[in-house]
């Protein structure tokens, strides 16, 4: 395939299929499609009417690194290597046999032009390699989308794959000084004194309005951050605005599938960095403009782990009977003659042959479908000082956390411990309510929670020392030892001495 040059306007040649991947970071479902009656989002409000709205999808792990890792090689973190941050002194990285079942290599191998702009944030470059780096203000979803314009006006034969990653609702940005509180929130993104990014009409929220999760408590400083956190979230959705409006301009539209997601859950404490609900559970919706019917919602059970082999099976790149893609190559034949590969830090001895994911692409043609008898969850690591393992796994009844380091203090990311939702109530007690908890209970937890989710949802209902449930916790410490095993997570030799 050859294809032309960029930028020149609406391409003469609209290749089908293409893909795009937009994953905001650290957005909850906080969306109108979702229910959510404050958020101002009606340009995935308008996806979802046009598409698939999932509502059981789940990152397998609430950390940014991490679970981008999972998004882009259909393994979980645990089995491709990133169990924490990529950057700074956290130093975190995939295998580098991942490279055979990545995205973006298997994507382009099967002759899509692959691109990425915005939050990246995984490692080794060469193991989740794009073709083309695009470079924009990643708080800023609408100029990223203006930076698109090229990848999507080129004239080629050649589909797309573009992974957009904003940087938005993330903390960050400093605090809003002009709060009249002693702890102040932060700014989550968005200008101080009420500022505006460039091309955005920012959306102001009243802290008075906005709902407060059953996992936070009900405070001047959740509120006020809160407040932040939908502003920076209504600013996303803008771009995904401009970025529709482009597509549809350029003709590709309706040869293009989109994804929408978040890498986790909000970052608040109770969300961010556990493996509780609000941490895992993700916006999800998909718009695949080949379903004749569309406008629908599934209960399905859906994973991060599902999105890499869902999206070769759109392409067509997908080898259903070995679950893995088709222009398959051995990751010892992409090494051989590249020295500047370490001998070590290749892969796990059982080697990684195939995808932890299934493609969700049934789905969208029978939301009654079921793909997964169950989702498990793995985390490890946030930044490299909060060693803390977690492992779960939840059907749509009940639900089991197995607190592997639950002897120790929770660790907070530095984020979250310096948030004043949470400092609030920190510096009060450790008595004082913190959502469904106390902010003891918060930080010191048992070694097994066990919740009937289908009578508790907000995970306030620890069963796992009941005797009258004591079947059901076995049950589940047995399907969980036994989805350990099936992910080669190393971590189940802890049954063995603990």
């Amino acid at each position: 395939m050859v294809s032309g040059s960029w930028g020149l306007g609406p391409p003469a040649i609209a290749a089908e299929r293409n893909i795009v991947v937009f994953i905001t970071d650290d957005e909850s479902p906080t969306l109108g499609c979702y229910g959510d009656a404050v958020a101002v989002t009606p340009a995935v409000d308008a996806l979802a009417a046009d598409g698939m709205l999932f509502e059981n999808a789940f990152a397998t792990t609430a950390s940014c690194s991490a679970s981008r890792s999972v998004i882009l090689s259909g393994l979980h973190n645990h089995a491709n290597g990133q169990y924490g941050h990529q950057h700074d002194v956290h130093k975190f990285a995939s295998w580098y046999d991942v490279v055979s079942l990545s995205l973006p290599r298997a994507l382009a191998r099967a002759g899509y032009r692959t691109a990425r702009i915005g939050k990246y944030h995984v490692a080794p470059e060469e193991v989740y390699h794009f073709e083309t780096a695009l470079r924009s203000n990643a708080r800023n979803a609408v100029q990223m989308a203006e930076s698109c314009r090229g990848l999507i006006e080129a004239d080629s034969d050649q589909p797309f794959f573009l992974y957009f990653a904003t940087s938005d609702p993330h903390r960050g940005g400093g605090t809003d000084d002009t709060a009249p509180l002693d702890l102040k929130p932060d700014l989550f993104g968005n200008k101080p004194g009420r500022g505006s990014h460039q091309g955005v009409k920012e959306v102001f929220f009243d802290q008075a309005d906005v709902p407060v999760p059953s996992f936070l408590p009900d405070t001047p400083e959740t509120r006020s951050e809160l407040a932040q956190y939908y502003q920076s979230c209504a600013r996303i959705d803008q771009g995904l605005a401009r970025l529709v409006e482009i597509l549809k301009a350029a003709g590709v539209y309706d040869k293009t599938l989109i994804l929408f997601t978040s890498d986790h859950g909000m970052a608040f404490a109770g969300g961010k960095t556990t493996v509780y609900e609000p941490g895992l559970r993700v916006p999800f919706v998909v718009r695949d403009p080949y379903v004749a019917k569309r406008g629908t919602r599934t209960k399905s059970l859906v994973s991060h782990t599902d999105i890499t082999p869902s999206l070769l099976d759109f392409a067509g790149e997908l080898d259903h009977g070995k679950h893995r893609p088709k222009h398959w190559v051995e990751p010892r034949d992409y090494w051989r003659d590249k020295p500047y590969a370490s001998r070590e830090n290749h892969g796990p001895r059982r080697g990684l042959p195939a995808y932890h994911g299934r493609s969700w692409l049934p789905l969208l043609a029978d939301p009654a479908a079921e793909i997964h008898d169950a989702h498990f969850a793995s985390h490890t690591f946030h930044e490299i000082q909060m060693y803390y393992p977690m492992r779960a796994v939840r059907d749509h009844d009940w639900k089991l956390i197995w607190n592997i380091a639950h002897p120790l203090p929770y660790p907070f990311a530095t984020d979250l411990w310096a948030a004043s939702s949470w400092q609030a109530q920190y510096r009060r007690s450790m008595d004082a309510p913190y959502g469904r908890k106390t902010v003891a209970e918060y930080i010191q937890r048992p070694r097994f929670e066990l919740y009937h989710l289908a009578e508790d949802p907000d995970e306030s209902r620890n069963l796992a020392d009941d005797p009258a449930h004591a079947a059901t916790l076995l049950e589940y410490q047995q399907k969980l030892r036994a989805m350990q095993q099936e992910y080669g997570d190393p971590w189940i030799t802890k049954w063995e001495y603990e």
